[in-house]
């Protein structure tokens, strides 16, 4: 597997380099999450951190896609939103089944 070292900014690993693996399509994770352990044995804090271009406008090939990413400090913590397919149906299961409203059958 190849690994980058990737810069991240802000937070508690502000300044920090670590390799990071890269995907099929040689870039990093959108999201790197790290598991930081309680030190009263409580659950552990996830500090989230969200992929970014190094430098807007540079590092661009004639094909006009980012070549080098860093880190930047996520304090929400959002949850990355789910893939949304065109095919996919929102899950509702309040809603009434397809048909006519007296159809037995279904």
């Amino acid at each position: 597997m190849k690994s980058e070292d990737t810069p991240f900014e802000g937070g508690p690993m502000d300044g920090r380099v670590l390799p990071v693996l890269l995907g099929i399509t040689g870039h990093p994770p959108k999201t790197y999450r790290i598991p930081v352990p309680d030190p009263h044995g409580g659950p552990p804090t996830v500090l989230v951190y969200r992929r970014v271009p190094r430098t807007p406008g540079a590092g661009r090939g004639l094909t006009g896609l980012t070549q080098r990413w860093k880190y930047a400090y996520d304090p929400e913590g959002r949850q990355s939103r789910r893939l949304n397919w065109p095919w996919s149906k929102p899950d509702r299961p309040d809603a009434t089944p397809r048909g006519k409203p007296d159809d037995t059958d279904g």
